[in-house]
């Protein structure tokens, strides 16, 4: 029988700014329970919630400071145990954001490392002597500013963050810190989880001998808060040794029905794709895996058909996740302006082209409403990398603004108190109430209920047409049913000749007119019966 998540949309759910029930201006588990009528009546099959567990909040959550229990500010494991219920109710697996490869400072893992040299989780943690001038031991860089070591005067030793200096990197060389994660996933999963999204999926683990990486060989990109791109990063994440745990994570997961997997591969380009593949083949490692390479702002046919292909070659046994935005990136309506006719023509033609492509495929909360990125004032901040690098860096909240349900309820219908980011017009303007027959919200509901309806958008492999920039062009092929998927990413009109007595299936924004199809900007279509396909030079 073929996995429920093979061909899954999965929603993922910021918990912070869904819903708030509580009136506290944060979102909640009972405000999420409470809408998920919503996901459901979208046809997705799966929610993920980004991290709900006790926190610090240094990093929204990302810092974890105990991986077995519920953070107030959203609920409790009774309010987990509902939302579960309800969502299974509604036919709607479950997956939660596993934070795995460091902790909080305030984590009692860690508070108890730092004591000292010799204590039962001293080696729990990735520690290191400075350098004979009192130097970081490595040359390896901080995403969030800095060097990725912070000295520790309680210790006389440097330890590592590849994120912020409150989140500790976690020593996965020791076999004691593995079968404590392994143990805080068997808590979840024993409580009814369908599943894991991975963190940082490639930072498990570090170079033992502490080499320093070599300067980038590429053109180096360099941003205020990342100089990641400045160096080859072959010794500080993507160690062979990810692959074991990854399998011994794997061995657990396979002792429950219909758990999944999907790793976050934190690497940009072509390396990400190919992480991708060697993460999830054979049938011992990831379910699947998604990576930040169609997160950017690249929007092109070369593009799109190299991360696809990409993948299709370098992990023919393997399994994709395919996303266009997160809560780490921009909004994609706002981040494809310059190639959009509109914004709600870029969010239709994005739904299309995201539920032809094989594998399975994530939206982001808000993406169904065609919702934009929010502009904020460095006062309403709370990112860390915005508030240390503004205004060179906006940072990430853009995209995390509450949920608008209700447009001229006061915060959208999203707080009864004041929120913790702004709702402001133009996303207030888009609110769910406002999403009529022809709106984008119902455009989302008809593509998603096509892609689970044609077997070739559900089990078909893909075959491109070349047809160069900017029409995109392939075939989905299953056994009984080829359809022919093109979609126009520019602004102009482009004009194809099909042959075959080619017919629409489901919605399209184009034209047929014997064997000319038009394509207006931003225009796309599936097709039923094309024999063959060429482009009007």
């Amino acid at each position: 029988m073929r996995e429920w998540w093979r061909d899954a949309v999965i929603y993922q759910i910021y918990p912070r700014s869904y819903q708030d029930d509580s009136g506290d201006g944060v979102g909640d588990l009972p405000g999420i329970t409470r809408r998920l009528d919503h996901v459901a009546a979208l046809g997705v099959d799966c929610i993920w919630l980004s991290p709900i567990f006790m926190s610090p909040q240094k990093d929204m959550g990302y810092d974890v400071s105990d991986y077995t229990d519920i953070d107030p500010l959203f609920g409790t494991l009774e309010d987990f145990d509902a939302l579960i219920a309800r969502a299974h109710d509604l036919g709607l697996k479950v997956i939660t954001d596993q934070v795995l490869s460091h902790t909080s400072d305030q984590h009692p893992w860690f508070k108890a490392s730092r004591k000292s040299r010799d204590n039962a989780k001293a080696d729990w943690y990735v520690w290191a002597d400075p350098l004979p001038d009192g130097s970081p031991p490595t040359n390896w860089h901080s995403h969030f500013g800095g060097p990725a070591w912070e000295f520790d005067p309680q210790r006389g030793q440097y330890y590592l963050h590849n994120f912020l200096a409150s989140q500790p990197d976690l020593n996965f060389h020791n076999p004691d810190v593995v079968d404590a994660i392994l143990d805080t996933c068997k808590f979840w999963l024993d409580r009814g989880l369908d599943g894991f999204r991975l963190d940082t999926v490639n930072y498990y683990f570090h170079d033992q001998k502490l080499r320093s990486n070599p300067p980038a060989q590429a053109k180096p990109q360099v941003m205020a808060t990342d100089l990641y791109g400045m160096q080859d990063n072959i010794y500080n994440k993507t160690r062979p040794e990810n692959l074991g745990f990854l399998e011994r994570l794997r061995s657990l997961t396979d002792q429950y029905d219909d758990i999944m997997m999907v790793g976050e591969v934190g690497e940009m380009g072509r390396r990400s794709i190919e992480i991708m593949g060697e993460y999830t083949a054979g049938k011992d490692r990831l379910h699947m895996a998604y990576s930040f390479a169609m997160l950017g702002p690249d929007f092109s046919v070369d593009h799109f058909r190299g991360c696809i292909e990409g993948f299709q070659k370098g992990a023919p046994d393997g399994h994709p996740k395919w996303s266009f935005s997160n809560h780490d990136v921009p909004r994609h309506v706002t981040r494809w302006a310059d190639h959009a006719v509109s914004e709600d023509a870029i969010a239709r033609l994005a739904c299309a082209m995201l539920m032809s492509f094989e594998g399975t495929v994530g939206i982001y909360q808000g993406e169904e409403l065609g919702q934009t990125e929010t502009e904020l004032t460095y006062e309403e901040l709370t990112d860390p990398p915005a508030l240390r690098y503004w205004p060179a860096v906006k940072g990430r909240d853009g995209c995390r603004t509450p949920m608008a349900w209700e447009k001229d309820a006061p915060n959208a219908g999203f707080s009864t108190g004041t929120p913790w980011l702004p709702v402001k017009p133009p996303q207030a303007a888009r609110a769910v109430d406002t999403q009529g027959d022809d709106s984008v919200m119902a455009f989302y509901r008809e593509v998603i209920a096509l892609r689970k309806s044609e077997p070739a958008l559900t089990t078909g492999k893909t075959a491109f047409v070349d047809l160069g920039e900017p029409v995109l062009a392939f075939h989905r092929i299953a056994k009984d049913q080829t359809l022919t998927c093109v979609f126009n990413l520019s602004k102009d009109t482009q004009n194809l000749t099909v042959e075959g007595g080619a017919s629409f299936v489901g919605p399209h924004a184009a034209a047929l007119n014997g064997d000319t199809l038009a394509l207006p900007g931003n225009g796309f279509a599936y097709l039923a019966g094309v024999t063959g396909l060429s482009r009007d030079q």
